[in-house]
């Protein structure tokens, strides 16, 4: 059977297993990569808040969303901003309830250019749910690319 998770998301066979904290995070980003919003959203409180800069307003992508609504709201205007993305996590730490998650994107605008932007996510946890999602990038280099 195949690992249907990105080789960067497997442990390594010679370290433990990722913790529990870890491991739902993991699967965010699967349920993200796959479009799977019902898997995303089970790894996510009720009463989340995803949080996005808000240098990100002029596109209606900025500030925080609650709630699943929220999180399906942002997710449904995503497309009307860019043409995809994809995240590369690269590291995982935990401290806690909360993982930072450091990585790459690779974001296409509607026009079909694509540029690579780091990124980082942070995860705070209760009750084996994630309650806050903080993303932090440049949000100058992404109005360029919205807007070429």
């Amino acid at each position: 059977m195949s690992n249907p998770m990105p080789a960067d998301f497997a442990p390594d066979s010679t370290t433990a297993p990722p913790s529990p904290n870890i491991s739902l995070i993991q699967a965010a980003y699967r349920a993200f990569h796959s479009r799977d919003v019902q898997g995303l959203l089970g790894t996510l409180a009720p009463d989340v808040r995803w949080v996005h800069p808000d240098g990100m307003a002029d596109y209606e992508l900025g500030g925080t969303k609650y709630g699943h609504d929220g999180v399906r709201e942002f997710l449904a205007r995503v497309p009307r901003v860019l043409g995809g993305m994809r995240l590369e996590p690269q590291e995982f730490v935990e401290a806690g309830d909360r993982v930072a998650v450091f990585g790459e994107r690779y974001v296409t605008s509607v026009r079909g250019r694509t540029e690579r932007m780091k990124f980082v996510h942070s995860w705070t946890l209760r009750d084996g749910k994630v309650a806050v999602m903080e993303d932090i990038f440049d949000t100058v280099l992404l109005h360029r690319l919205i807007e070429s």
